[in-house]
């Protein structure tokens, strides 16, 4: 069975991106190597770091090759790259767990009785 998700040929449709909307890729561009530059306050390793753990909540295999790699250019140890990871996941499961008071609440207002 192929596997239709995450082909990493798919990559090769960036090109036609850029093409289709040249200033909305542009400005998307702007935005990823503002992760990688040197010049900011949080170190290029801390930068990398982040977007590991960002790149594990929005769960980018792309993302997550890119900054790996990019974090092991930048000093970064397997341990931090693994606490990243367990951030991410702190986090991930912290977030269902409050949307899931936002659940509760819509379930308990249908309990509530009707305005007129």
């Amino acid at each position: 069975m192929s596997n239709h998700f995450h082909d990493e040929n798919d990559l090769k449709l960036m090109r036609d991106m850029r093409k289709l909307a040249p200033d909305d890729f542009n400005a998307w561009l702007g935005l990823e190597k503002s992760v990688g530059r040197e010049n900011g306050a949080i170190p290029r390793k801390y930068r990398e770091l982040i977007a590991i753990a960002v790149s594990a909540t929005t769960q980018c295999p792309y993302c997550m090759e890119s900054h790996a790699k990019a974090a092991h250019a930048a000093g970064a140890t397997r341990e931090e790259v693994v606490e990243a990871s367990f951030i991410a996941a702190a986090l991930r499961a912290g977030a269902a767990a409050t949307h899931g008071t936002m659940a509760l609440k819509f379930f308990d207002k249908q309990s509530e009785p009707k305005k007129d």
